[in-house]
């Protein structure tokens, strides 16, 4: 290719990508949809109250459905491991950035578990997802648990909690086992000092459990946490941090009328088992709890084979 013709080619890529970069997102996925032989992939949808949440769909589409809600301050990004295997097992997978984080829009109002529950619906409802295994991990178990609570389990096939933060993570005077709120009040004060430097905190310690003796720190997974929870919003989440700690789970559990799975790790830092795994599995009426030995709370990453392979098995019952 001579230099003209190379130039020209890059001034229309440029265009193209300031084009695309242009057009809202209800326009790029249209255009996406009607490529031919492509298959959209990501995209967005708006809720009643306008915030437009970002999703990826991947995997056949008409596979068994498995949605996968993350924890915090993370995003979809945070379920690749697991998305990646499941979809390449015949599994559609779709996960969405909850509102405030990622690549989702940031609203003021609305950052708390009733809305993020709704959200969850909205995306369900708009792709018209039926039969849905829901995976929820630390805060998104929360939203599952929520939705279930709030939506019933008329789409719903099978549940999963993952390092999830129900029945209640603040200790209250009917919950003597929960966690002090001088905890959360550390956190809060935390994100508005420097939770830049928070991130990297949690995500070099406790949350993969690199604090502990003989641990090898990961400087990808460390980043890629610190990646994700500087894409979302400063309010979003110190607001986010009572949604997860101070919103009571209790009765959604007992609505649970599905199949469910928990799967927590005893050495888990963030979200301590006791408090939390095992008893929301002795909440939910014929829920199956797996222990993961010296697991820590993100085990996601750090037991991925294990809990991919037990996800598969659970989906395949």
């Amino acid at each position: 290719m001579n230099t003209l013709n190379r130039t020209m080619a890059i001034a229309t890529l440029a265009l193209a990508t300031l084009s695309a970069e242009a057009a809202s997102p209800a326009q790029t996925a249209a255009s996406m949809s009607a490529v031919g032989s492509v298959i959209q992939s990501a995209s967005y949808i708006t809720t009643r109250d306008g915030v437009q949440l970002y999703y990826k769909d991947w995997g056949p589409r008409d596979g068994q459905v498995v949605t996968f809600s993350h924890g915090w301050p993370l995003n979809a990004d945070s379920w690749e491991a697991q998305m990646m295997f499941l979809a390449s097992k015949g599994y559609r997978v779709v996960a969405h950035d909850r509102r405030g984080h990622g690549r989702s829009s940031q609203p003021w109002e609305g950052n708390d578990m009733d809305h993020y529950a709704d959200d969850l619906a909205a995306v369900i409802e708009a792709l018209d997802l039926k039969d849905v295994t829901l995976v929820g991990f630390s805060t998104g178990g929360g939203e599952v648990a929520r939705y279930i609570g709030r939506h019933g389990t008329g789409r719903v096939k099978k549940a999963v909690l993952v390092s999830a933060v129900p029945p209640l993570m603040l200790k209250t005077q009917t919950n003597p086992g929960g966690l002090p709120i001088e905890v959360f009040d550390g956190l809060r004060k935390a994100s508005l000092e420097n939770r830049s430097q928070l991130y990297l905190d949690i995500a070099s310690g406790p949350f993969f459990g690199f604090n502990r003796e003989g641990a090898k720190p990961s400087q990808g997974l460390i980043q890629s946490f610190w990646v994700q929870g500087m894409q979302a919003g400063s309010k979003n989440t110190y607001e986010s941090i009572a949604a997860f700690s101070a919103t009571d789970f209790r009765d959604d559990l007992k609505k649970f009328d599905v199949p469910t799975l928990v799967v927590h790790g005893d050495d888990d830092q963030i979200v301590p088992i006791d408090a939390s795994g095992r008893a929301s599995a002795a909440l939910i009426k014929g829920a199956r709890l797996i222990v993961y030995p010296g697991a820590p709370h993100g085990l996601t990453d750090t037991h991925k084979d294990r809990l991919n392979q037990d996800l598969l098995t659970f989906l395949q019952e």
